[in-house]
């Protein structure tokens, strides 16, 4: 990414990540679609409302696994095979001790979080089941996400690509089969996502098992080296907390809204479906922009690392109004997919017009803090997403309760945190290496 038409090379980036994280979401989507239009209202709130609780605990593990697969593509660029090969297997054996922990802990937390967002009683057991299904099956997901990591850190996103449309289909096909056939209800949907997120697991372990470079895994290997260990622990750590702390602050935003019952939380539900497919692009884009401001970075060509980062800001703002016109243009239609149910409906529309102007203010926040990321400095936009997102956000909803809970502001929990974020990152940017460093006195003119 040194050389080139910059714009090309974002979406060439862009493109392969977004179609992965688009297959990632369709778990849930179709969860939330096939319990909306065959169980019902109640049981797309059950779904929909234990979507923080799950982040908790996967969004921390996510974070390790980046820094896992972070360490493991530089000894892949290094040549280092022997670093490599040791830094495969601590990957692996840490995660299969994640998997364990992980268990136990979601599987304690389960009561104690249903009761924290005041989940109402019509939801409650069946948000209960679909939590204990899930987080007893969460060794999949987790196993995926590192091998599919290790896969990408050494240049191969096809194959993780591939095991995860096929695994895709077939959470589809057993949701249909479990919830219509054997009307299991929200068992039934999840039991499929973790059937399907099993076979996703062994495909990328088969491949890494069967695979003879230095990055394959030999099961007999299996260690963990402390040096590798603290490498992947202080590149990760801060992505992990990160996520889980703005999880963690999300099960309280849950609360305010379940406080409105469960034909809002089921809008809700319908309507963070269509939140996260408008993320796709806005989150794709700000990782390629890191990457090519790494790249840049390293190349010392600092004038080119600003040029990427204000055209991802273009292109990311660019694509995000086009769809977020289209979903508020055809919002009822989009929320149909999941429920025929007017209020909930009704909650939908309302949640999706509210919200979907403002993420264009996103797009400063993901395409800045990745340009941050990108010359080394993790730990600023970390500690101002920790600050907007968690401690911001919650005293702008406890105002609002003591004000009366009253709907449009609490729907606006979201944006505001969105604009000091996006604020502050600015700030943050403009003041960084990236802007302060000088030109250099000759520069090939670069597209």
């Amino acid at each position: 990414m040194t050389q080139g038409v910059i714009w090309k090379q974002l979406l060439e980036f862009s493109i392969p990540m977004a179609l992965g994280l688009v297959f990632q979401q369709l778990y849930n989507m179709v969860d939330a679609i096939v319990v909306g239009r065959f169980v019902g209202k109640e049981a797309l709130a059950a779904v929909g409302s234990t979507g923080s609780i799950i982040n908790m605990l996967v969004g921390f593990c996510a974070g390790l696994a980046t820094g896992a697969s972070v360490v493991i593509s530089q000894c892949y660029g290094a040549h280092d095979h022997d670093r490599l090969h040791d830094a495969v297997h601590t990957a692996i054996a840490v995660t299969l001790i994640l998997c364990a922990v992980m268990t136990g802990l979601g599987l304690l937390i389960v009561v104690p979080a249903l009761r924290m967002m005041a989940t109402p009683a019509d939801v409650f057991d069946q948000a209960q089941q679909y939590l204990t299904i899930y987080f007893s099956g969460l060794t999949g997901l987790l196993i995926y996400n590192v091998g599919a990591g290790i896969l990408q850190a050494v240049g191969d996103t096809r194959r993780p690509l591939y095991f995860l449309c096929f695994s895709a289909v077939v959470n589809t096909a057993l949701d249909l089969l479990f919830v219509i056939r054997f009307r299991l209800g929200v068992a039934g949907v999840a039991y499929a996502t973790i059937l399907a997120q099993l076979l996703s697991a062994a495909l990328v372990l088969i491949v890494l098992s069967q695979d003879s470079a230095p990055y394959g895994i030999r099961w007999g290997h299996l260690h963990i080296d402390p040096v590798i260990l603290r490498r992947i622990l202080k590149i990760g750590m801060p992505s992990a907390i990160q996520q889980a702390v703005t999880s963690f602050s999300n099960v309280f935003v849950q609360g305010y809204i379940n406080a409105f019952g469960s034909a809002c939380m089921a809008g809700w539900s319908a309507y963070s479906k269509l939140d996260t497919l408008i993320l796709v692009p806005i989150q794709a884009i700000g990782m390629a922009s890191t990457t090519f401001v790494g790249q840049n970075h390293g190349a010392k060509n600092m004038k080119r690392a600003r040029r990427g980062t204000k055209q991802a800001l273009l292109l990311s703002l660019a694509i995000t109004a086009l769809i977020c016109a289209l979903v508020m243009l055809l919002s009822r239609t989009l929320l149909t997919l999941f429920t025929r149910d007017a209020d909930v409906l009704a909650y939908g529309q309302r949640f999706t017009l509210i919200i979907s102007p403002f993420y264009l203010l996103l797009c400063f926040n993901q395409i800045y803090a990745g340009s941050l990321r990108g010359i080394g400095n993790a730990r600023a936009p970390v500690i101002v997403m920790i600050g907007s997102f968690v401690v911001f956000r919650q005293l702008y909803l406890l105002v609002n309760q003591w004000l009366g809970n009253a709907f449009v502001p609490m729907a606006l929990a979201y944006p505001v945190g969105w604009l000091l974020c996006s604020s502050l990152l600015t700030v943050l940017y403009r003041r960084s290496a990236i802007c302060r460093a000088p030109a250099p006195q000759t520069d090939a003119p670069n597209p």
